[in-house]
């Protein structure tokens, strides 16, 4: 037995010795990268944990105190690393640890004098946890016992007077912390514990310049707390807090106080006058200034200001000054003031009393703010002299691409007051500057309209054109993105339009056609091309028009084409399309009807007609349009292939009629039984069917199937084919029906459009007829029509968990009668 337990204090010895030797160690590597503090904490933990388990039941001083240390330089550790739950247990062992080495110092004390000397050693541990404690309270929002601790600390500072620095500053640490959490109530109340504490030893105090900092702090906790509640308290502590140390950060404060308390114009000058003598940076000054101007105090601002440059006579930086003199002239709509203080920096420019780079470019920015505001108000005179403010600061000759920027937006104001000549020296000028912009190019185009110059003009829209293609200019120039250029170039057209030069505005049109992405514009882009170019060629002698008609082909091939790509466009709506489709198939339509005598042409826009037709609903009108569009191309390359032409070249012609006739032929056989009824009860359901397969087949040769139509048509197709309520169906026509099915799901599979309540009305069906064929027995066929349903089911969106679990409950009891039926499994008697 002695043996035992001789082994179990040398294994505890071990435990403790190692402990030990883990906490040294992470003390060592406390400087260096090895472990962060959260690894550091962890270590901690671990070591200090094993010495808890080692302590006996009567300890030894020097163990004792080794807790008290190692349990609170754990909890902080976790403190610090913001897990401060974690830090509680520790911090409570700490405190129970400082109570057992008091209880053990007095046992051993041999006088009251020891005791007192005991109770000193301890007060001194004691007050450290009481202190983490705190820290571990605010930092996990528990203020009433961060409070407490607080208090006790406070009350031992009799006795531990070197801690009154290190209390103070806690408080104060605790004061920021809930200030930044906008807990101002709680804020206020340790900055002025803070502030009390710091004040209770002067010997150990933080010093004036902290206690100044706290009072700042303080001020500023009341001032957004609630300043009108707390005005005359934060006005209090800022007062104090400037009697402690003035600091520039105290006098702006106060004078932000002031103005808030509505304070007379006497009083903010009484407190300026407090700090005229500390030495502030200029932009300290001027923050001040403007502080005072936009609370419209207009007489101590510009005081203020103007004694500014007294004190910074040397500073390069003395421009800003001027500058917010400006700004602020301006603000207050004193125009007059604020031009006289531009003309003395631009004298100063030429008289060695510069803008520093900074300062010079504000100033610009100001210059063109105003010039702008006044273009807007059609004032254009008016925004030219701001202009020539900036421009004054440009010497002769200079390169630059602001410069450019001023001489285009000069030329905009000489255009509207109709001076051309200045306009044509200004664009010159930014040509120097700026030659590849296309905001240059576009000044040129505007001056070559003005001048009726067409060839200058086109080539400036080619130029733009080409510039809009670039997705950004060469290192070092403004980037220039697509909608800037089609932007320019629509602009361009308008302006082309509005001076009637035609030839002009369809460049800039051709342009926009090939890159615009808008559909609305797009299509507004090409109407007008088309519409332009027809009244061209009607002015055209027979010579000059192939050309230009070539050219209109091209534009409707391009709406053919930008209606295909457009179709699936959300912003392109059905009716849009639809509109657009039968505005340009009419166009193709009265362009051959013109052309009959010449009948290459009048094949080539009938086929136009036909393909734009295909956007269109398929009623009567529409299909007759198709069929003698049709029959019109067919008739024109029948009679081509009956000239001399080479055998390839009649093969391809016959071939290309045959193609017509037999699409001509389907819609020929829908419209035959157009106004046939085609819902139950149908008279003539054969005749119906072969209608219905042909609007299908019409449908499936599309560029793109409109899943909406498609619908509606298989819906009717299969409703005739699949009467409801039918078991005893023919095999074959349950085939039939089955490849409609399929038909619709490749549809469904290939595009969203599809709409869901066909979706449900197919897997409906499919399922119904499915389970007619599990009533009878027909297990096989039952499971292929339920699967089919099942199909379907996986494309319905909102509707789909209605039905999900129903299904699949009974459609794994087909899959079980058909297991049976197959004697995969035994019945169960």
């Amino acid at each position: 037995m002695g043996g035992a337990c001789a082994s179990y204090t040398t294994a505890l010895a071990q435990v403790e010795e190692s402990a030990v030797s883990l906490w040294n160690w992470t003390v060592t590597k406390h400087t260096g990268a090895v472990i962060d503090d959260e690894q550091r904490a962890k270590l901690r933990f671990v070591a200090c944990r094993l010495i808890c388990l080692c302590e006996g039941s009567d300890p030894p001083e020097g163990t004792i105190r080794r807790q008290i240390l190692m349990s609170m330089k754990t909890g902080k550790g976790w403190i610090d690393i913001g897990k401060a739950g974690l830090a509680d247990g520790f911090l409570e062992n700490a405190m129970s640890s400082v109570e057992k080495l008091y209880a053990k110092l007095r046992k051993g004390s041999e006088g009251e004098a020891d005791i007192q000397v005991h109770r000193a050693d301890v007060e001194k541990s004691l007050f450290k946890v009481l202190s983490y404690q705190a820290e571990s309270a605010v930092a996990q929002g528990d203020f009433q016992k961060a409070v407490m601790c607080v208090q006790r600390c406070k009350d031992m500072l009799m006795n531990l007077p070197k801690e009154t620095c290190y209390l103070s500053i806690l408080c104060y640490n605790f004061g920021v912390e809930t200030y930044e959490w906008k807990r101002y109530e709680q804020s206020s109340f340790w900055l002025s514990q803070s502030y009390d504490i710091g004040k209770m030893d002067m010997k150990y105090s933080v010093g004036k310049e902290m206690q100044a900092k706290v009072l700042r702090l303080l001020a500023t906790t009341y001032f957004e707390w609630d300043c009108s509640l707390y005005l005359d308290k934060a006005l209090k502590a800022i007062s104090l807090a400037n009697q402690e140390n003035l600091h520039p950060a105290g006098f702006f404060l106060k004078v932000k106080i002031l103005l808030k308390s509505g304070a007379s114009d006497e009083d903010i000058n009484s407190a300026l006058a407090e700090f005229m003598h500390l030495e502030m940076s200029l932009d300290f000054c001027l923050n001040t200034a403007k502080l005072l101007l936009e609370h419209g105090r207009e007489s101590v601002g510009f005081d203020f200001l103007k004694s500014v440059p007294e004190r910074f006579e040397s500073s390069p930086d003395l421009g800003k000054i001027t500058l917010l003199h400006i700004e602020f002239l301006l603000k207050n709509k004193r125009e007059l003031l604020a031009k006289q203080k531009i003309e003395e920096v631009i004298i100063g420019h030429y008289t060695g009393k510069q803008l520093l780079p900074e300062a010079l470019n504000q100033l610009h920015i100001i210059l063109w703010d105003r010039a702008a505001k006044r273009y807007e108000e059609k004032s254009y005179s008016e925004a030219l002299h701001w202009y020539n403010y900036s421009v004054s600061f440009y010497t002769p000759g200079q390169i630059d691409q602001n410069l450019a920027k001023l001489q285009r937006n000069m030329a905009s104001c000489y255009l509207h007051l109709k001076q051309l000549d200045k306009a044509k020296e200004a664009v010159k000028q930014a040509e120097r500057c700026d030659p590849n912009s296309i905001f240059t190019k576009f000044s040129v185009y505007k001056i070559a309209v003005m001048e009726n110059d067409t060839d200058k003009a086109v080539e400036a829209v080619i130029e733009m054109g080409k510039l809009a293609e670039k997705t950004s200019e060469h290192e070092g120039k403004l980037r220039v993105d697509k909608n800037t250029g089609s932007n320019l170039l629509s602009l361009a057209a308008q302006i082309a339009l509005e001076n009637d030069q035609q030839i002009v505005a369809i460049k800039a049109l051709e342009y926009l056609s090939e890159h615009l992405q808008d559909c609305r514009q797009l299509f507004a882009a090409l109407k007008c091309l088309v519409r332009l170019m027809l009244s061209k060629v009607m002015a055209e002698n027979a010579e000059k028009r192939d050309e230009d008609i070539n050219s209109i082909v091209t534009y409707l091939n391009l709406a053919h084409k930008k209606l295909a790509e457009f179709f699936t466009e959300e912003e392109f709506t059905g009716d849009m399309r639809i509109l657009e489709a039968h505005w340009f198939r009419k166009v193709a339509w009265n362009l051959a009807v013109q052309f009959k005598d010449s009948p290459e042409k009048m094949r080539d826009f009938f086929v136009l007609s036909f393909k734009l037709s295909q956007f269109c609903p398929s009623d009567k009108a529409v299909l007759i349009a198709q069929k003698t569009c049709l029959l019109m191309a067919a008739a024109v390359d029948l009679e081509m292939g009956r000239q001399q032409v080479t055998p390839s070249e009649q093969t391809e012609l016959f071939s290309q009629a045959l193609q017509h006739l037999q699409t001509c032929k389907e819609i020929w056989k829908v419209l035959k039984l157009t106004a046939l009824a085609m819902e139950s009860p149908a008279r003539y359901p054969v005749l119906c069917k072969k209608a219905l397969k042909s609007a299908l087949n019409l449908h499936r040769k599309q560029a793109v199937i409109d899943a909406v139509k498609f619908s509606k048509c298989l819906h009717s197709l299969i409703n005739i084919s699949l009467p409801t309520g039918l078991t005893d169906l023919d095999t074959c026509v349950l085939q039939e029906v089955w490849d409609y099915f399929e038909d619709a799901l490749s549809v469904v599979s290939s595009t969203d459009a599809y709409p869901e309540m066909e979706i449900l009305w197919l897997m409906t069906r499919a399922w119904n007829t499915g389970i007619f064929q599990y009533t009878v027995g027909k297990y096989k066929e039952a499971e292929q029509w339920c699967g089919l349903g099942m199909r379907f089911l996986n494309h319905l969106g909102s509707l789909k968990k209605s039905y999900e679990g129903h299904m699949v409950g009974l459609y794994s009891e087909v899959l079980d009668k058909l297991d049976r039926a197959k004697g995969f499994i035994p019945n169960e008697e």
